[in-house]
């Protein structure tokens, strides 16, 4: 069992990662959780995944998110997204800039590891 779901190669890069979905709204966004789907698997580390990529299913909005923003030493569980309006509270849907982020995709590991938030 592999913590990522989908491989990504392009070029000499290949990226592990993971994908979550959501449709779930909680006030003008939607709330997106991203532990392991399993009990009996440990949380995410950087070292196991590059990228998350969520996916909004009532807007059918993708965000592409380095990692290393959300595993790092303030890990989070869960994030809120705010792809129907310009959310009111801006540091509470800080990942806007990641939506439909397709280029991070072509980016090496390392470089995507460097992403602090």
């Amino acid at each position: 069992m592999r913590a990522y779901d989908v491989g990504i190669e392009h070029g000499p890069n290949y990226l592990r990662v993971q994908v979550k979905g959501t449709a779930y709204r909680l006030q003008a966004g939607y709330l997106l959780q991203f532990m392991p789907a399993h009990r009996d698997v440990k949380d995410f580390t950087p070292k196991e995944l590059d990228v998350f990529a969520a996916y909004v299913i009532p807007e059918n909005a993708w965000y592409l998110i380095p990692a290393s923003l959300l595993l790092g030493a303030r890990q989070r569980w869960s994030l809120m997204l705010s792809p129907v309006a310009p959310p009111v509270k801006k540091k509470s849907y800080c990942f806007e800039c990641y939506r439909e982020a397709w280029g991070l995709l072509k980016k090496g590991r390392r470089e995507l590891a460097r992403y602090a938030h």
